[in-house]
């Protein structure tokens, strides 16, 4: 089935600002409230929502084979089990639909009533129910970084790390859409120079700017998912937060991981970009400094050139960008991620979400964490209100954004922001 959807040249009778994120070439899915309190599967255009779930009740995905209630639920989970062939068909017809040569539902003013929404009329929600969470730890920079700081600078990557994308199983429960604030955690830390541990606030709060990617139904019990078919399974990308308390970390990860450092929150951006809306900004994966075992070996170039940023914004402060990164530095990338998560036959469902870890880029100021950036707090980052940051204070909000841009078009994620409040208190 043809991509008709990205094509550059199409318009939208809806308004779109010239550096929207979301052209008609983009049609992102996601989960949303409407004014009438009612939750329904949606997609945007410009700062146009969408309901997919009336704009189905009115029969304007005749011909497409979806049940009655698919845009009725109140997560994608199983509009992503349907399969690429039939998000393939829906994002085309939601382009032709709204495309400006298209008068049907331009001239059909009761229906765009019940189908069209501002944004300030919605409420955006998560948009799956995520059954599994898988962090990878992909980008050599950042484990370059992090090796380097922590252990000898001559050995900085573990013995491993040019072999298998290194990964741990994360919680579902704490992943929340943008907007949701969340709190300082409390925990375990070992203070410098001490030989017991004490308990209280995490004292070094920070961001990891990463993407992830949806999957759907993938394989059984058993079953690896050969690499040159794993795109056939991820529905799409969205920005991702994972939010580290990196003192805690540092006392719990040996000998298995990250624990109670990283479950107290992980934003994520509610539009869920598709794997076919970024087609056109497919770029090579950077080359492997080792020889890669069969089975992580691929054809074709699997990364994709999508821009990145985080700004810091203190309360009632303007935002000051304190990182510029792109997803194309993946030293592994989402095929390989996928191949190497299922070669023992491990199940994959629709809805889990895969972290890339945090994208570091080669440059100082493309690091994707505070503790690169401010090198463990050692140069501290000056903000435009005069304050300094060596990690993320109390009512710091943290943004991230993405965006694709090439001959003229332009495809985007809209942006990730949370708050950071003090320690939880009960009422």
């Amino acid at each position: 089935m043809s991509l008709s959807a990205n094509n550059p040249d199409r318009t939208s009778w809806l308004h779109v600002d010239k550096n929207s994120d979301f052209p008609i070439q983009n049609i992102p899915f996601g989960v949303f409230l409407t004014r009438d309190d009612i939750i329904t599967i949606g997609t945007r255009i410009g700062d146009t929502a969408i309901d997919l779930g009336a704009l189905h009740q009115l029969g304007y995905f005749d011909g497409i084979p979806l049940t009655d209630d698919i845009f009725l639920q109140d997560t994608l989970n199983d509009f992503i089990a349907d399969g690429r062939k039939t998000w393939r068909a829906v994002r085309n017809r939601i382009a032709e639909i709204f495309d400006a040569e298209n008068d049907t539902l331009k001239n059909n003013t009761k229906h765009k009533e019940t189908i069209l929404f501002r944004l300030d009329e919605i409420e955006m929600q998560l948009p799956v129910q995520v059954g599994d969470y898988t962090d990878f730890y992909s980008s050599i920079e950042h484990a370059t970084n992090v090796g380097t700081m922590f252990r000898d600078p001559d050995n900085a990557l573990l013995p491993n790390w040019l072999h298998i994308p290194v990964g741990y199983h994360g919680r579902s429960s704490s992943i929340i859409p943008s907007g949701i604030p969340i709190h300082r955690p409390q925990g375990q830390t070992l203070p410098n120079g001490a030989t017991e541990p004490v308990f209280g606030p995490s004292k070094l709060i920070d961001f990891e700017l990463e993407m992830a990617f949806i999957t759907t139904d993938a394989n059984d019990l058993g079953e690896p998912i050969p690499i040159n078919e794993a795109e056939e399974y991820i529905f799409g990308l969205v920005l991702l937060n994972d939010w580290s308390a990196r003192d805690i970390q540092k006392w719990e990860y040996v000998p298995l991981g990250p624990f109670l450092a990283k479950s107290f929150a992980s934003s994520i951006s509610p539009w869920i970009v598709t794997l076919d809306a970024l087609e056109p900004y497919r770029v090579e994966s950077p080359k492997p400094l080792k020889k890669q075992l069969n089975y992580l070996k691929y054809k074709g170039k699997k990364s994709f050139d999508i821009n990145l940023e985080v700004a810091i914004q203190p309360q009632g402060a303007k935002e000051n960008v304190v990182s510029k990164s792109n997803f194309k530095y993946m030293y592994w990338n989402m095929s390989q991620q996928l191949a190497h998560h299922t070669i023992n036959g491990c199940p994959v469902n629709s809805g889990d979400m895969m972290g890339s870890g945090t994208i570091s880029g080669p440059t100082e100021d493309s690091y994707g964490s505070m503790l690169e950036l401010t090198w463990k707090g050692e140069k501290p980052i000056k903000l435009k209100d005069g304050t300094e940051r060596k990690f993320i204070n109390d009512n710091d909000t943290v943004i991230m954004r993405g965006y694709c841009e090439k001959d003229g078009t332009r495809i985007g994620f809209g942006k990730v922001a949370n708050k950071l409040l003090p320690i939880y208190t009960k009422k």
